[in-house]
């Protein structure tokens, strides 16, 4: 069985842009940097996962629809572990080399990884518009330690959406009240999102 490679920059580099913890909405002075050629590289996944010296570039795509956004339970078959039964707003995952262009893993490879993540997890009837409105760090756990999520927000023409993955389950909208309410049983990068989305 092959080993799954994901991207990643060295945490130094993240540190020099300017480190923080929570959500960052100057997200174009992050991108411009970690997207830039060179800036960038594939490690083999299960060496990443415990290796804080590097981050992991994971895209975070929030639906929303007439005031309501996506919201779904991660099912067993999770690729992250650690997040199993934790309630998310996000959709997305590791960029991987089969996203790979001639723009030497610039932002047409990153696009492409974008789009892919949200072709294999979910399906999408009507059309739609989207922005990348953060990035979020989260160093106080694990998990976070190893991952930096660039976070798109999908402003919908309807709301038929349905999963097309087993790990995504009970996909329904919810206010963003109704989630603060249940924010115990959502994954840190979601409540995070939650935070930010009441307070702009």
């Amino acid at each position: 069985m092959s080993v799954e490679h994901v991207l990643v920059i060295p945490r130094a580099m993240f540190d020099e842009l300017g480190a923080f913890q929570g959500f960052q909405p100057d997200a174009p002075r992050y991108l411009n940097a970690i997207l830039a050629p060179g800036s960038n590289f594939f490690l083999p996944r299960p060496s990443a996962e415990l290796d804080p010296t590097h981050k992991q570039i994971i895209p975070y795509s929030i639906f929303h629809f007439q005031g309501k956004y996506l919201v779904y339970t991660r099912g067993g078959k999770s690729g992250e572990k650690r997040l199993h039964a934790k309630q998310s707003i996000g959709i997305g995952g590791h960029i991987n080399p089969v996203d790979e262009r001639e723009d030497s893993l610039a932002e047409t490879t990153y696009f492409n990884g974008v789009e892919r993540e949200i072709v294999e997890e979910l399906v999408l009837k009507g059309t739609h518009t989207q922005r990348v409105i953060g990035l979020i760090n989260d160093d106080s756990n694990e998990v976070g330690q190893v991952h930096l999520g660039v976070v798109h927000l999908f402003d919908l023409d309807n709301d038929d959406v349905i999963s097309n993955e087993d790990a995504i389950q009970d996909l329904h909208f919810a206010t963003l009240a109704e989630l603060a309410a249940t924010a115990d049983n959502l994954e840190t990068w979601s409540s995070i999102c939650v935070k930010h989305l009441q307070e702009s």
